[in-house]
């Protein structure tokens, strides 16, 4: 898959259909098969006891999913999520980012799938992986 956005309109369209996470996440690499993206971990996604919490994490790997499949059918906000599956791994360490990886396994007229992978920054292991597939509304005739 060839990517029909760069990482600059991406990141423009983001801040125009979600303008409430804006600056939130950054896009780091965007080519039509993988994406890569950062939160940068701020006390606010931290639960007690000062780990990254699971909605944040959660919130990555959405975002991220749904950035895989915009590169590759263009701007349809209405794009949503169908189901996901995330599996927690380890303790993310909270002074660093939070990166996610998301690798588009398939991707339809209807559905795509994504696998995303969830590190800290600097960090071997994964901190969490998710299975997301998404719904991608029909073309308008």
């Amino acid at each position: 898959m060839q990517a029909v956005m760069s990482i600059e309109e991406m990141q423009a369209y983001l801040d125009e259909v979600f303008p409430q996470i804006k600056g939130s996440f950054l896009l780091d690499h965007l080519d039509g098969k993988t994406t890569v993206m950062r939160l940068m971990v701020e006390d606010q996604h931290l639960r007690p006891g000062g780990t990254v919490s699971g909605p944040t994490m959660f919130a990555l790997a959405d975002v991220s999913a749904y950035v895989a499949t915009l590169a590759c059918v263009g701007r349809k906000a209405l794009a949503v999520t169908t189901h996901c599956s995330i599996d927690f791994m380890r303790k993310p360490v909270a002074d660093r980012d939070l990166v996610a990886t998301a690798e588009l396994l398939k991707l339809g007229r209807s559905l795509s799938v994504v696998s995303v992978s969830l590190r800290s920054e600097g960090q071997e292991g994964l901190v969490a992986h998710a299975s997301l597939t998404y719904s991608i509304p029909p073309e308008k005739s």
